[in-house]
This record gives structure tokens, sequence and C-alpha cells, in this order.
């Protein structure tokens, strides 16, 4: 083993907490955009949380935050992938084949990117990884 793959193994656990907390606050913007219309105009729309646009909020905004503490990781970004693969079959699959055609790339990452996180963990940066060892002191 090189001291190159030594190192990478050693940052991996970290840079899953890095790969989780920005994927993390770039969700929540999605939500408070919604919710408060920032970032953005700062115009606030109309908004009942019975909708789909509501719950969608509600899934970025609450469901981003704890991703982004790594508090229940794994089955908060089970959901949230799921969020992200319903959102892109509902909104963007309509618009045509190619999702860089019809917009959902974006949507696509952030479904594999949780899907990952979900099998992963939320690595040592997270309250999970900091729970399981204030258990086992």
């Amino acid at each position: 083993m090189t001291y190159s793959d030594t190192l990478a193994s050693a940052w991996a656990p970290r840079v899953l907490s890095i790969l989780r907390i920005v994927a993390a606050f770039l969700y929540i913007a999605h939500g408070t955009q919604k919710f408060f219309g920032f970032p953005g105009s700062g115009a606030v729309p109309p908004f009942d949380l019975m909708t789909l646009r509501g719950a969608s909020a509600m899934l970025e905004t609450v469901g981003g935050a704890l991703l982004l503490l790594g508090l229940f990781t794994r089955p908060v970004a089970f959901i949230l992938s799921g969020h992200m693969a319903f959102a892109y079959f509902i909104s963007h699959a309509p618009q045509g084949f190619w999702p860089i055609l019809n917009r959902g790339e974006l949507a696509i990452m952030f479904c594999f990117v949780f899907l990952y996180l979900a099998a992963a963990g939320g690595g040592p940066w997270s309250l999970d990884a900091a729970f399981r060892r204030g258990r086992t002191a």
C-alpha cells in the first residue's frame, strides 16, 4: 500500500461527511426557497403544506437539516432519495427522455447521493457517530 492509498483511506470517511454536509446544505436551499422565498427574490408564493409543493418544501427543509446534522442519516437519506426519484418521474421525465434536456439532472444526482448516504451512513462528523461513540464510552 502506498502513501497516497493510506492517505486516501484515512480521508475517505471524512470526505463522506463533507459530501453529506454539502449535499444537505444545497438541498435545504430548495426548501427554504419554497417556504420563505430565500435564497431568491424574497417573494413567497401562496403556500399550502397539503400539496406536493408543500410536502416537498417540508422534506427538503427538515430532511435536509437532519442530514446536515447527520441525525438519523440512513433512514432520512433513504426517504429523500425516494423523494427525488418521485420528483424526477413526476416533473422531469414527462418533458423528455434525456435528463440534460428535461432539466432533471439535479434530481437524479440528489437521488443517488442520498441513496449512497442511506447505504454508507453519515460519516464520522455526524451526530449519529457522536451518539454511537457516547454509547460505547
